[in-house]
């Protein structure tokens, strides 16, 4: 010690002995599959363990991510979390790949049906949601009834549909059009999300109308076929102009349960006989159309029946069209004389028929409400009159044309025998009630 220094006094207090340094632990690597067991299942899941890439030669391995400030490292963006090590039975199903989990919905919506089974599957999470919404498992659906159409007609039409094949309600109340049409306000309906609907089955249901059946039909170009078992309809069109069409077996299946049935067009279906309408279950039918406009619809026989058709829904029959039959100058005189002055027949088609001019003229005096009248290509018919008629003043003029002609009405012909009941639909006679009456 230089002289002149001063000794420092020694501390009293002991020196911190060096800690040893510490070794790096590594954190164990998750595992590349867990083994989970849930309801008598035993399922090997993948783990979150990412495989090694192999590396290049000549190529530095990538530099590692620096820490942040306090000695945590940053996370990595490309590496997934690591899985928990104890995780609950119940957590596996978020966790299956979406592939996995599509084809293991798959087999069980081919065993046990869409609905509800997607329905309750998409309330597990999202992952479930989102695969219970892939359009691939909604190939077959089938509705029950519903308290709601609104609600499943919105729920139907987001998006789940557009590969849907084969659909199905039964025992719909009411909302039936809801479902099936188009209108300008909500454009997702059932027929314009579902191009490729080839089989539509409408059983028990009521209030179906041709504007929804026009509807899928514009819509869905391959439907192929279409049940209406035991369906309630107000409106039905089997228009057809390539000859032939629906047959009387078709309309009876299609409208046996129809005891509302106020249209009904037929036009085309040369099949069609006289005597399967009368076996209909409507009673109060509107608009009856059974014209053959094209010579390939012209029946192989002059048919009969059409008096006791008029007399039948004389009472409320609005439009008639008889066009192109070759019903009997007595038949057609019968069924002209069913219509009255109190009748509400405001058009009548008698184009290319056998009409006589006195049965004519005598129902041009008795309904003073006939708006529209077409008799062309009535041979029968005097020059003038043999075209279509509208309004008042013409009707008057034909009238005049056909008493100048000399042709004097004559007393109408009595009526035909009143048609047999239709038959009863099936419960009718156990419940006690008229299926004719108003429900």
């Amino acid at each position: 010690m230089a002289a002149g220094e001063r000794r420092r006094p020694r501390d009293p207090r002991p020196r911190p002995r060096s800690a040893p340094p510490r070794s790096r632990r590594r954190r164990p690597a998750p595992p590349e599959a867990v083994l989970q067991e849930a309801s008598g299942l035993v399922l090997l899941l993948p783990g979150a363990r990412s495989p090694p890439r192999p590396r290049r030669r000549g190529v530095a391995p990538p530099r590692r991510t620096p820490r942040a400030r306090g000695g945590a490292r940053a996370p990595s963006p490309l590496r997934p979390p690591p899985a928990p090590q104890n995780c609950p039975p119940d957590a596996w199903g978020t966790r299956l790949p979406l592939p996995l989990l599509l084809r293991v919905l798959g087999a069980a919506v081919a065993q046990e049906g869409a609905v509800p089974l997607l329905c309750r599957v998409s309330r597990v999470c999202r992952l479930w949601q989102r695969a219970a919404a892939e359009p691939g498992l909604w190939h077959r659906v089938a509705l029950g009834r519903c308290r709601d159409p609104e609600a499943a007609a919105r729920w139907l039409g987001a998006g789940r549909l557009r590969r849907l094949r084969d659909f199905a309600l039964t025992q719909w109340l009411s909302g039936v059009p809801a479902v099936l049409q188009v209108p300008p306000r909500r454009p997702q309906a059932l027929a314009a999300a579902c191009p490729l609907l080839s089989s539509l089955r409408l059983r028990h249901c009521r209030g179906v109308t041709a504007a929804a059946l026009g509807a899928v039909g514009t819509h869905c170009p391959r439907l192929e076929s279409l049940d209406l078992q035991g369906s309630q309809l107000q409106e039905l069109s089997l228009a057809t102009t390539t000859g032939g069409g629906a047959g009387d077996a078709v309309l009876q299946r299609l409208l046996r349960a129809s005891a509302r049935l106020r249209l009904l067009d037929l036009r085309g279906c040369a099949r069609v006989s006289p005597r399967a309408l009368l076996r209909l279950p409507c009673a109060d039918l509107e608009q009856l159309h059974l014209g053959l406009h094209c010579s390939a619809c012209a029946p192989p026989s002059a048919p009969q029946g059409c008096a006791a058709l008029a007399w039948r829904w004389r009472h409320s029959l609005r439009e008639l069209d008889l066009a192109g039959h070759c019903f009997g100058e007595q038949d057609l005189a019968q069924a002209l004389a069913a219509f009255g002055p109190g009748a509400p027949l405001r058009s009548l088609d008698l184009a290319g028929t056998r009409v006589a001019p006195e049965a004519l003229s005598a129902l041009l005096l008795r309904c003073p409400s006939l708006c529209y009248l077409d008799v062309s290509s009535c041979r029968r018919l005097p020059r003038g009159t043999k075209r279509a008629h509208r309004g008042p003043r013409e009707l008057g003029q034909c009238l005049s044309l056909l008493l100048g002609a000399g042709t004097l009405p004559r007393d109408p012909p009595e009526p035909p025998r009143p048609p047999a009941a239709p038959p009863q639909p099936p419960g009718a006679a156990l419940s006690g009630r008229d299926p004719a009456a108003g429900q």
